[in-house]
């Protein structure tokens, strides 16, 4: 039996859906039913190593999609760790100096090599991500497509930057919003805030009308 392509399980998709549209809780129900995995951390072979056991207590890391790494503000910070991944871009998706935010910049990388983008989200269900989906989208397609890897990071690494990798997936690799979020979800425990399924929601109604 020949696989099923995108486009495929799209129309497939569209048929669950009264209309065609997708809602908010087909997303939150999309969420709920997906299991996250147990990984080793990315960037060690064994659980046996030393370092393994030392690294566990300071890095807080998932590989969601081949090149494509979501994780929480002090892994964020940690540039040898992300040395050793191979970050070649990373995505703040909390760039700030308030509480809740991420007080880094370009300048804070400027003795590595990786290029830096910075979204000021604030982590609340009226916050307008959908204006930055795009941008973000741009900014891991550049990593994935030359071969590097896009570390996508908020304060826990759950709501603003999966949201944002949820964006790229769907505008970028074509995906329904439902299968991004099953894939990302069963890498990493991801929870979009209700503002970001809504807006999500509307995006994956807006892709799949074009």
């Amino acid at each position: 039996m020949m696989r099923s392509t995108w486009r495929d399980r799209d129309r497939d998709f569209q048929k669950r859906r009264p209309g065609g549209n997708t809602t908010k809780n087909d997303l939150a129900e999309a969420l709920h039913i997906t299991q996250t995995d147990i990984k080793p951390i990315p960037g060690f072979n064994t659980k046996h190593e030393e370092s393994y056991y030392r690294a566990q207590h300071g890095i807080d890391c998932d590989e969601v999609y081949p090149g494509i790494y979501i994780g929480d503000a002090a892994t964020a910070k940690n540039k040898k760790y992300l040395q050793i991944l191979g970050i070649t871009h990373l995505l703040n998706c909390a760039e700030g100096k308030r509480f809740g935010f991420v007080n880094t910049d370009r300048s804070y990388y400027h003795d590595t090599s990786i290029r830096y983008l910075g979204l000021p989200l604030a982590d609340v269900f009226t916050t307008d991500i959908s204006k930055y989906f795009y941008t973000a989208a741009e900014f891991i397609d550049d990593a994935v497509s030359r071969g590097g890897k896009a570390f996508v990071h908020c304060m826990l690494g759950i709501s603003r930057s999966s949201t944002c990798v949820l964006a790229y997936l769907m505008i970028k690799k074509g995906m329904p919003a439902t299968d991004a979020i099953r894939i990302v979800r069963k890498n990493r425990f991801i929870q979009p805030n209700h503002g970001f399924l809504q807006q999500l929601a509307q995006l994956d109604n807006q892709l799949r009308n074009q």
